[in-house]
């Protein structure tokens, strides 16, 4: 599986557990470190924690196993490390403080929900 339909396949499984604001930034012409960032925002800790435990199981029953995991829903940000595809889930809050979108400004933006 490539890289964007694992980044396709984070925002939807992300979709389908009911979070927002899902953007998938292409960074792969502006970055070494991997080819799209996902973001993700949950409403509480709680949710934050399930987004990414989901996001974890599918993708192990596709054998995409996170290199990495980091942070912890008390922190209001989990990050995942699938190699090519970093998928961040954060609360509202921690999201509006950090402003990661901001980094990445000047890539695109990936439709995931018009891409199969």
């Amino acid at each position: 599986m490539n890289s964007k339909r694992i980044a396709v396949l984070a925002a939807q499984t992300l979709s389908n557990k009911k979070a927002t604001d899902i953007v998938c930034i292409d960074i792969e012409t502006k970055s070494s470190i991997a080819d799209y960032f996902i973001l993700a925002s949950g409403g509480s800790e709680r949710q934050i924690k399930a987004l990414s435990e989901e996001v974890e199981d599918q993708f192990a029953k596709e054998g995409i196993l996170a290199k990495s995991i980091e942070g912890k829903p008390s922190s209001g940000w989990i990050l995942m490390d699938f190699g090519d595809v970093i998928v961040s889930v954060l609360t509202v809050e921690t999201r509006q403080r950090y402003n990661i979108e901001k980094v990445w400004a000047d890539c695109d933006i990936l439709d995931w929900e018009e891409t199969e």
